[in-house]
């Protein structure tokens, strides 16, 4: 029996799908005019020239194009520690008391990696204890490690708290935290803080910091005010030899 031809037809066809794509096109232009005076030495009085310059482009779009949106990593991390799930271990710090994840802060951190997991460690501990720090100290230190952010939150005065966290930093081999610390102090360099600062840059080997610091004292009438703030006094006390570079410095500007 003889097939329906209509229905054989219908049967081998192929639907192809509907696409979509969009010419987009943009267009810069530009003009220069380059005008000679005095020209009458020679046979007018003045001429311009008018250069004019149009480029377009052309790109095509899809409609199916995939948007990859940004990273949101450092934002689940920084939840994770809120939430504190998973967490494998206690950190206390003076009256305080952190909940964090091992091995995030062994990837981030080779003190950490070796109080964790070093060749001398029989057993990974289950909780630690941090001297010589503040809480608020650790928790922008702990902010930093699981979002690789600087923390905006202070209480107090900024200038010494990112004082304090530089010397965290350097303490737990954080490169990178410690030159945004670095690079905050040095935007907030005044009379009053630059003693301190300069302070904290020759003890712990800043020599960025430390110029930045010089530079600022070195300034015409600076050093008047500052020798009155309680900084310089420190500074005095704690750093003795510094004085003679600063008179250096002064002197070399001078000249300058």
């Amino acid at each position: 029996m003889a097939g329906n031809p209509s229905n054989s037809s219908s049967v081998n066809q192929q639907v192809v799908p509907e696409t979509t794509s969009t010419c987009l096109t943009q267009s810069i232009t530009g003009a220069h005019n380059f005008v000679i005076t005095n020209y009458s030495l020679l046979e007018e009085d003045c001429f311009t020239i008018r250069c004019v310059l149009t480029v377009v482009k052309t790109r095509t779009e899809d409609a199916a194009t995939i948007v990859v949106p940004p990273s949101t990593q450092h934002q689940d991390f920084a939840h994770m520690l809120e939430a504190g799930k998973g967490a494998d271990v206690n950190i206390i710090v003076g009256e305080q008391v952190f909940r964090a994840h091992k091995h995030v802060l062994a990837a981030r951190s080779k003190v950490f990696h070796a109080q964790f997991f070093g060749v001398m460690t029989e057993n990974s501990p289950e909780c630690i204890e941090i001297h010589d720090m503040e809480p608020s100290v650790f928790e922008r230190l702990l902010h930093f490690i699981y979002a690789d952010t600087l923390s905006e939150k202070f209480e107090g005065d900024k200038n010494i708290a990112m004082q304090h966290l530089l010397v965290a930093a350097d303490r737990y081999g954080l490169t990178r935290l410690r030159l945004m610390c670095e690079e905050k102090l040095c935007s907030w360099i005044d009379v009053q803080t630059v003693g301190t600062t300069l302070a904290l840059a020759e003890q712990h080997q800043r020599v960025q910091l430390k110029e930045a610091c010089l530079g600022f004292i070195a300034l015409r009438e600076v050093l008047g005010l500052v020798i009155k703030t309680d900084g310089y006094k420190h500074l005095k006390q704690s750093c003795p030899t510094i004085v003679d570079e600063i008179l250096e410095k002064i002197a070399s500007a001078k000249i300058e």
